[in-house]
């Protein structure tokens, strides 16, 4: 389902870009580290008829992705915001094109095109949910959950997502961290909707103890094995009854054919800001319903930013399974909008208002801002 009506052009008169510091509520750790506090660049598009937002969703160091925060704030200032700004006037859905002979920098390029839609649809009053497709008012909600202490401190943190009532949940795996707590949860849980991530934590070595989980009936096993191998994802989903559920695998429409036609995943995560941004991630949505392949809306501790454009993403048809729009008060005490993102009967609305729906505050903007820098044609 394509995109029905292309957005407004606007004539882009510049960027700002932030690099913010803003503390999490609790650390979040994975197989590749913990965070404290999330360091994130907020976009601002400078346009004749107003400003739209967007968000690089890279984090300080090369450890999910090759992206990192200070690769972005170069490869933007130098090579990617002046190729836009020389366009002059630009619709979103060429954003992609004209930023296409840079090699890479994927989430780079998908915060500078979020910023560049938001201007648009603000100024033709049209929501992101409605340009993209969504269907839905409300998403529901899973969280994921950092892997903790031991297996009874995390049953105790499971404990008060679900009495929150996020309605799916999701642990973080790793070699050593993951049969016991898997066992956990499900124990003391019953069947509540529950699936792992191991951030590409495991080989095919590591296949037995993976063929272990399949007694939980999770949702899916996600991204067990490293992003290039999906010749290897094809042979352990053949060893699994667990779904496998592609992630970092999945960096554009084509990945996500490739790792289908292999039959490497028989459910992909698709993260907006991994792949290039939301219109690429409607292509794959497009795709993957095309083959009756389950999709879901992955987060990477997005600001209300992100978290809004996430929502309208999950809120298309083709998601079929709870993703990770989570309440923003599950990740930071204080948001960078006015209205965050909140938990309401196991479902996050999706934003009505135009563009991404939220408003920047401009104090706590302010406050969690390290570095800034304005680019102008």
């Amino acid at each position: 389902m394509p995109i029905a009506q292309a957005a407004a052009s606007v004539a882009l008169q510049g960027f700002e870009l932030r690099v913010l510091h803003i503390p999490l509520v609790s650390p979040f750790t994975t197989s590749f580290g913990t965070e404290t506090v999330r360091e994130v660049i907020v976009v601002r598009a400078l346009t004749s008829d107003g400003d739209g937002w967007g968000e690089i969703v890279t984090q300080e160091a090369p450890l999910y992705s090759s992206e990192y925060t200070r690769g972005a704030w170069d490869v933007a200032q130098r090579f990617l915001i002046p190729a836009l700004l020389d366009q002059g006037v630009v619709a979103p859905e060429h954003v992609v094109d004209i930023l296409e002979p840079f090699i890479g920098h994927r989430m780079t390029k998908a915060g500078l095109e979020l910023a560049v839609l938001d201007a648009a649809l603000r100024t033709e009053g049209r929501p992101l949910g409605e340009y993209l497709g969504a269907i839905r008012d409300r998403v529901p909600s899973g969280v994921s959950v950092g892997i903790q202490r031991d297996p009874a401190a995390l049953v105790e943190v499971v404990a008060g997502y679900l009495d929150a009532g996020y309605v799916r949940i999701k642990i973080k795996i790793k070699p050593g961290r993951d049969v016991a707590e898997t066992a956990a949860v499900r124990d003391a849980f019953g069947t509540i909707p529950l699936q792992v991530d191991a951030n590409s934590a495991y080989t095919l070595a590591d296949i037995d103890t993976l063929a272990e989980l399949d007694r939980f009936d999770l949702l899916l096993i996600e991204q067990p094995l490293q992003e290039d191998d999906l010749l290897d994802h094809a042979t352990l989903a053949g060893r699994l009854r667990t779904p496998v559920c592609l992630d970092e695998s999945i960096t554009s429409a084509k990945a996500a054919a490739d790792a289908l036609a292999l039959g490497a995943a028989s459910v992909i995560n698709i993260k907006a800001g991994r792949i290039g941004g939301y219109l690429e991630a409607v292509r794959i949505h497009d795709l993957c319903r095309d083959a009756g392949v389950a999709v879901w809306c992955g987060g990477m501790l997005e600001t209300g930013l992100g978290r809004a454009a996430n929502a309208a993403l999950a809120a298309l048809p083709g998601f079929t399974l709870p993703g990770d729009v989570s309440a923003s008060n599950r990740f930071y005490a204080r948001d960078i909008v006015t209205q965050p993102a909140e938990l309401v009967d196991g479902h996050i609305a999706v934003p009505t208002g135009a563009g991404l729906g939220v408003e920047i505050d401009p104090v706590a903007l302010e406050d969690f801002t390290v570095e800034r820098a304005e680019i102008r044609r």
